[in-house]
C-alpha cells in the first residue's frame, strides 16, 4: 500500500523530471544550433547532444514508469510491460552515466595543465576519439542492459510486484539465481563511468586549484576576470561531482533492494535520483553562457511579439 509520503515523493520526482526535460531541451537546442552548417562537430557539442538527448529520454521514461506505478499498478507488473520498462530504463540510465563521465574526461583533458606525454596525446586527439568513445558507451550500455532482459523473464514467475524505479523486491531472487557474469555486468555498468568521472574531476580540480593559487599570488589587487573564471570552473566541477556521486549512491540502494517497497527511504531515493540529473543540467546551463543565451533570446522574442500584438 502506497503511503501519502511515498506518493508525495513520486509526485516531486515527476516535477523534477519535467524541469530536467526543459533544461536538457535548452542544452540540446543550443548544442545542435552550434553544429548546424559545420562539416565536423566539436567534441564538446557531441557530448552535450548525446548527454542531453539521453537525459530527456531517461526522464520521460521515468515519468512513464512513475505514472504506471501510481495509476496502473496491477497491469504494470505484467511480464511484457515490466520487461520493456525495466530494460529500457537501465539502458538509458547507463548511457547517461557514461556520457556524464565522458564530459568530465573532456573537461579534464582540455582544461587541466598536465605535461605527461599520454595526457598531451589525448589532448591532441580528443576530437577524433570522441565519436568512438560515445559509440562505445552506447555499446556498453546495451550489453549491460541486455542482461536485464534475460533476468526479467527468468525470474518473473517468482516475482510478485517488481518495479524498475519504485520496487525491486525481485532482487533477492535475482541475486540468488543470477550468475557471476550478470552481477559483474551490473556492477561494471555503474562503477566504470563513476571511476572515470571521479578521477577526471579530482585531477581537474587539483589542476585548477594549483593554477588559481598561482594567479592569486601574482594578482595586483584588481578584479581579475580570469581568476574569477577559474573559481567558477572549480565550483562547477565540484557540484557536478557531488551530484554524480549522490545519484550513484541512490541508484545503488534501489538496484540492490536495500529498502522495502514504497518505504520512506526508498521514496527519498527515488526523489533524489530524479533531482540529481536536473541539478546537473542546471549547473551546466549556469556554467556555460551559450546555454544561457538561447532562453534569453527566446524570452526577448516573446516579449517583442507580445508588444507588437498589443499595439
Amino acid at each position: 500500500m502506497m503511503t501519502s509520503f511515498a506518493l508525495l515523493c513520486l509526485s516531486i520526482a515527476i516535477i523534477e523530471c519535467m524541469a530536467g526535460i526543459l533544461g536538457n531541451g535548452i542544452i540540446l537546442a543550443a548544442s545542435s544550433l552550434s553544429c548546424l552548417g559545420s562539416k565536423t562537430w566539436p567534441p564538446y557539442d557531441m557530448i552535450m547532444i548525446s548527454l542531453s538527448s539521453s537525459k530527456i529520454t531517461l526522464q520521460c521514461w521515468i515519468i512513464l514508469d512513475l505514472f504506471l506505478t501510481i495509476f496502473c499498478e496491477p497491469s504494470y507488473f505484467e511480464e511484457n510491460i515490466f520487461g520493456v520498462i525495466r530494460t529500457g530504463y537501465m539502458f538509458l540510465n547507463y548511457s547517461s552515466l557514461w556520457f556524464g563521465a565522458w564530459l568530465s574526461v573532456f573537461y579534464c583533458i582540455k582544461v587541466a595543465s598536465f605535461t605527461q606525454s599520454f595526457f598531451i596525446w589525448l589532448k591532441l586527439r580528443i576530437a577524433r576519439l570522441m565519436p568512438w568513445m560515445l559509440l562505445t558507451s552506447w555499446l556498453c550500455s546495451f550489453i549491460t542492459a541486455s542482461a536485464f532482459v534475460w533476468d526479467v523473464y527468468s525470474v518473473h514467475e517468482n516475482i510478485t510486484a517488481p518495479s524498475s524505479m519504485t520496487n525491486s523486491s525481485a532482487w533477492t531472487t535475482t541475486r540468488k539465481d543470477s550468475s557471476g557474469l550478470l552481477i559483474l555486468l551490473y556492477n561494471a555498468g555503474v562503477a566504470l563511468p563513476l571511476i572515470l568521472s571521479v578521477v577526471s574531476s579530482v585531477l581537474l580540480i587539483r589542476s585548477l586549484w594549483i593554477h588559481t593559487r598561482r594567479m592569486q599570488n601574482n594578482a595586483s589587487g584588481f578584479r581579475d576576470p580570469s581568476l574569477e573564471a577559474h573559481m567558477k570552473a572549480i565550483k562547477s566541477v565540484c557540484s557536478l561531482l557531488i551530484f554524480y556521486v549522490t545519484y550513484f549512491i541512490a541508484f545503488t540502494f534501489l538496484l540492490y533492494n536495500l529498502f522495502l517497497r514504497f518505504s520512506t527511504p526508498k521514496s527519498i531515493c527515488i526523489a533524489v535520483m530524479a533531482a540529481c540529473p536536473t541539478a546537473h543540467t542546471l549547473v551546466l546551463i549556469w556554467s556555460n553562457p551559450k546555454f544561457q543565451e538561447l532562453p534569453a533570446r527566446i524570452w526577448h522574442h516573446i516579449n517583442c511579439s507580445v508588444r507588437i500584438a498589443s499595439m
